[in-house]
């Protein structure tokens, strides 16, 4: 049983017809399709309901939680509620973020520091909290992204903290292997979701050019990756950064 921390969808105002399925919610819905019950937690708890609905409509079993993932409060809070429900816990995932300022020039102190409330405090939060409450042989996945492996996103602060990811990952994995939980990252790299879609709608050169496989990932494919390293088929997988990029961070 898991608690997925960024469980919610944003829109980004696009048109309906152009609203993709995120990385939160596929993977939420993946573990589901697995058998996994899902604390579904968000910082808007209807849109975390809505996670929770649609894994409920398919035979899943769910329910919404609303967390503001930097506050320690509140994730202290929901994490109890969470282990409270589920009867005990197997899995975190930890999928939130956010960009930043353009250039260095272009970031003030103020946006670097929300930047990295969301993009690390968030994530320190969440493995604290997770070697607190999960079972032993638990797992945790954080969500990070190519671009904390190579330069593009023009926004430092999203790239510096991403890339922070790494280095807490290793940490939490060194503490938690006493009891076997394994800590991991996935780094998502050009991903046709809603937030992939406003940020090339601000940049379209991001998309430019023949991507390696020839196409940019989906959700399910993040998802995918998320689910095998909450698995036991990834029961001797640590400490380690997942790159499900289609190539673009080896061979582009």
């Amino acid at each position: 049983d898991v608690v997925v921390i960024g469980a919610g969808q944003e829109t980004y105002g696009l048109p309906p017809e152009e609203v993709t399925i995120g990385n939160g919610r596929a993977a939420c819905v993946r573990m589901a399709q697995e058998g996994a019950m899902v604390a579904c937690a968000d910082l808007h708890l209807e849109r975390a309901e809505e996670t929770a609905e649609q894994i409920r409509s398919d035979g899943g079993q769910a329910f919404a939680l609303a967390v503001d993932a930097t506050d320690e409060t509140s994730m202290t809070e929901a994490f109890a509620a969470a282990v409270v429900q589920l009867g005990g816990l197997d899995g975190v995932l930890v999928n939130v973020g956010t960009g930043g300022g353009m250039w260095l020039s272009g970031t003030s102190a103020a946006s670097w520091d929300r930047t990295f409330a969301l993009n690390t405090r968030a994530h320190f939060l969440g493995c604290k909290l997770a070697l607190q409450h999960l079972d032993d042989d638990g797992a945790v996945v954080l969500v990070s992204s190519v671009a904390s492996l190579k330069p593009g996103s023009r926004m430092p602060a999203y790239d510096s903290s991403k890339a922070a990811l790494a280095g807490l990952c290793r940490h939490a994995a060194f503490e938690g292997r006493r009891r076997r939980v394994r800590v991991n990252v996935v780094v998502p790299g050009l991903i046709d979701t809603p937030m992939g879609r406003q940020a090339t709608r601000n940049r379209p050169s991001r998309t430019a050019g023949e991507l390696p496989l020839g196409r940019q990932g989906t959700a399910w494919d993040v998802a995918n990756g998320v689910l095998f390293l909450m698995s036991n088929e990834a029961s001797y997988v640590t400490g380690q950064l997942l790159a499900i990029d289609g190539g673009l961070s080896t061979i582009q």
